[in-house]
């Protein structure tokens, strides 16, 4: 796959670059060192994935993520950071990039960046744990899936999964073929960096208010 990876810090930015190649996965066709960077290599480079730090002089990760997802809205954005800030993370999922890690979590980067390829959306293991810090709306009753791209519909069967319906039972219920709520689960399991079932019932329990 081929990367850019902007970092205003040298070290980790040559030290990202030396780790990720020697994998032979990666090929990292660009680096820079602020958001506008970012912008330009972007677009001079087409990469598969866009490896962005967040905090950066001229102009953040966030804003440059911005401008790629107008230029391209099937970017692949992955951001490495040091700061585990809810905002951050919640501007991050709205503007709809693919990850959201820390840069302790020096090990997962890899993988991560395979997963994103591979069309998922990755969190790191201090992310996912904090998802349910932020998910409700100010204290309420229900969570707010649409901070997570949920629509209404995934919404109607994330909970019907939580009851325990197989596929065949939640199509009878909402009135969609086994094959749509197949697909829906898939797309419901990617967006919200699950793996399975039962890891979506768990979360909607654990969200429910």
């Amino acid at each position: 796959m081929k990367i850019i990876i902007v970092d205003d810090d040298k070290i980790v930015e040559s030290s990202l670059k030396t780790i990720l190649e020697a994998s032979g996965a990666v090929t990292v066709v660009a680096t820079g060192s602020n958001g506008r960077d970012a912008v330009e290599l972007y677009r001079a480079h087409a990469p598969d994935i866009a490896l962005l730090d967040i905090q950066m002089p001229e102009m953040t990760g966030l804003a440059a993520a911005s401008e790629i997802l107008v230029q391209d809205p099937a970017a692949k954005i992955l951001f490495l950071t040091t700061f585990a800030d809810n905002e951050y993370i919640i501007q991050a999922l709205n503007m709809g990039a693919k990850g959201y890690i820390l840069k302790q979590d020096f090990e997962g980067i890899l993988p991560a960046l395979r997963a994103v390829m591979a069309g998922q959306t990755v969190f790191g293991r201090d992310i996912v744990s904090r998802l349910t810090t932020f998910v409700h709306v100010g204290g309420g009753e229900k969570a707010n899936y649409r901070l997570l791209g949920i629509t209404e519909k995934e919404e109607e069967i994330i909970e019907q999964v939580a009851k325990g319906l197989n596929n065949k039972e939640i199509g009878q219920v909402l009135f969609l073929s086994e094959g749509t709520v197949r697909n829906y689960i898939s797309i419901i399991l990617e967006k919200l960096g699950l793996r399975d079932r039962t890891q979506l019932a768990i979360f909607y329990h654990t969200n429910k208010g």
